[in-house]
């Protein structure tokens, strides 16, 4: 039989303090109270509770001073602060003393028990968890074992080798600047610059400026003259990020450029003879964009002598726990708290995603998720919320079919997603399940009997979009199961 929970209250009020014991005892917590918050302190040092709950305003010893002195003692141990002063200060000064969460009386007491029963989960024995730490990768932000990941890196090694410029494609957020850096540091020109440019960051009207330079007066507030990102570059290697994106004039340009081995700086007639590598990425379809006249053919051959392809998230299954222990060892270093460990059953959620953001997508659910779990292992819980809040294209409530396919199909003609049809059935599924469950009032058979599907299927289903059954008369939740 599972032991029970202890919680220690620690309120001035012997009132609220036996309310608190009370409900808590009736929840099947074991419950102690003390009146004072320097008792309160050497009881929760002394004894092995789960939880604290502690009032702000006390005598003895204030509750953000019991935080303090508590977390530095047992940083492990989840405290709740409750106080009727919701300054901003106090919030922000909790939070930064590691409180587990803050919360402003009067509160709920169904609100507060279902706090205590998260942070009363937080402790639970370890069994199941995983210590990832950071993956061994010989190039810096560029992780995974797979076979997959290892055609990547023989690429990666060629490309070094070659001289030529290289095309590198793939999704938004999969990495591709740290392709272009890993190419230029295993170059013969690794000890020259590399300069990377984002084409879709730089208004139009400054783009050529930015990339051939300008002379003293070549317009209003060109005051000095500048050098270009080509002629910074010198010797190294220039990176122009999202070359898709490129108007036909600046593809005329650069075309010139790469055919040339010079520049003129706006507003100049010099010459100026240039030596970078180009390494140009994007996540659009450029065949496309040629045949519609978005994309010169010649600049695209002139680019593309050498092309990379960087796999998308959902391709690399078998290498998310290595990407994830990557990001914990990252955010926690940023952070300066130990690296957590996390449930399996947490990565096995992360691994069945879809992650039409890619690993930029995982970087910020993993993040997030830390920031949760709030120095605790990490659990289901935390990383199903911080999943549930990450922006996707969804089938939104009340939007017609039409409408999300236009949406979606429109994504993909911008080139913002490539995997539309994996998209829009997890989205359908997830909506499927979502009503289904809804409107059986959380009854699973009578959900998997509408739905169509086995009630084993449903049980998948349901744990694999981070949805838990609705009781009688509440909506379904995503992302908040206890």
């Amino acid at each position: 039989m599972k032991p029970k929970a202890r919680v220690l209250v620690i309120e001035d009020d012997p009132g609220v303090a036996g309310s608190l014991k009370k409900e808590l005892d009736a929840e099947g917590y074991d419950a102690a109270v003390a009146l004072r918050g320097d008792d309160g302190l050497a009881a929760a040092k002394l004894e092995p509770f789960d939880v604290v709950i502690t009032d702000l305003k006390m005598p003895g010893l204030s509750g953000l001073d019991l935080v303090g002195q508590l977390h530095a003692a047992k940083p492990k141990l989840p405290i709740i602060l409750m106080t009727a002063y919701g300054t901003t200060e106090a919030a922000i000064e909790a939070t930064r003393l590691g409180a587990y969460e803050y919360v402003l009386k009067p509160f709920e007491m169904t609100e507060l028990l279902a706090l205590v029963a998260k942070a009363a989960a937080c402790g639970e024995p370890t069994a199941g968890l995983l210590e990832l730490g950071a993956a061994d990768s010989t190039q810096p932000g560029i992780v995974g074992r797979s076979r997959v990941m290892q055609t990547l890196y023989k690429e990666i090694g060629r490309a070094g080798q070659a001289s030529m410029n290289v095309l590198i494609r793939g999704e938004t957020g999969t990495g591709k600047e740290l392709v272009a850096q890993a190419i230029h540091q295993h170059s013969s020109r690794a000890a020259k610059p590399f300069v990377a440019v984002n084409c879709t960051a730089i208004p139009e009207a400054l783009l050529q400026s930015e990339l051939f330079g300008h002379e003293r007066g070549a317009f209003t507030g060109a005051h000095a003259r500048r050098i270009g990102r080509f002629e910074q570059a010198g010797g190294g290697t220039l990176f122009l990020d999202e070359i898709g994106d490129l108007s036909p004039g600046t593809q005329a340009k650069l075309l010139r450029v790469l055919q040339e081995k010079y520049i003129q700086r706006v507003g100049g007639d010099e010459k100026i003879p240039v030596d970078a590598r180009i390494v140009a990425a994007t996540h659009r379809d450029l065949e496309t964009a040629m045949k519609e006249e978005q994309f010169r053919e010649d600049l695209f051959y002139r680019l593309s002598a050498l092309t990379i392809r960087v796999p998308a998230l959902h391709e690399l299954q078998e290498d998310i726990p290595d990407l994830v222990g990557h990001c914990l060892a990252r955010f926690s270093a940023d952070a300066g708290v130990a690296i957590p460990a996390i449930q399996v059953e947490a990565v096995d959620f992360l691994r069945r995603q879809p992650w039409p953001g890619n690993v930029r997508e995982l970087e910020n659910v993993v993040q997030h998720a830390l920031l949760l779990a709030r120095n605790q292992p990490i659990g289901l819980v935390q990383v199903r919320e911080a999943y549930a809040r990450a922006e996707r294209p969804l089938l939104v409530p009340d939007q017609t079919i039409a409408g999300y396919l236009a949406s979606l199909l429109a994504k993909a003609r911008q080139g913002k997603i490539t995997n539309a049809h994996a998209l829009m059935i997890a989205d359908m599924e997830r909506a499927l399940f979502t009503q289904a469950i809804e409107l059986a009032q959380g009854n699973q058979a009578r959900a998997a009997r509408w739905a169509g599907v086995a009630r084993n299927t449903l049980r998948d289903k349901l744990a694999h979009f981070g949805l838990r059954p609705a009781a009688p008369g509440q909506t379904t939740q995503t992302g908040t199961e206890d």
